[in-house]
C-alpha cells in the first residue's frame, strides 16, 4: 500500500499533529511499536486491515489519507 514513500510520511505527520506517541498509536491500532515504526519510515507496508485501525488510532478519515496518496503517486 505505500506509494512513493509517502505513506510512512503521513502516518509519521498525522501521528505528530494528534501529538500521539507510537507507543499508544500501535497500542491503539492493535500493532507493536516496532511495526510502526517500520510502517512510518517506509521499511514495511500496511495490510488493509491495519491502514484502517491506523486510520481509526489516529482520528483521520482513511479517505482523504488515500486522497493525499493519489495525489503524491
Amino acid at each position: 500500500m505505500a506509494c512513493c514513500g509517502v505513506l510512512g510520511k503521513e502516518l509519521y505527520n498525522a501521528r505528530k499533529k494528534a501529538a500521539l506517541s507510537q507507543e499508544v498509536v500501535a497500542a491503539r491500532a492493535g500493532i507493536s511499536r516496532e511495526y510502526l515504526s517500520q510502517l512510518e519510515n517506509d521499511k514495511k507496508s500496511p495490510t488493509v486491515r491495519v491502514f484502517l485501525n491506523l486510520c481509526r488510532a489516529l482520528g483521520v478519515s482513511a479517505s482523504r489519507l488515500i486522497e493525499k496518496l493519489d495525489k503524491a503517486g
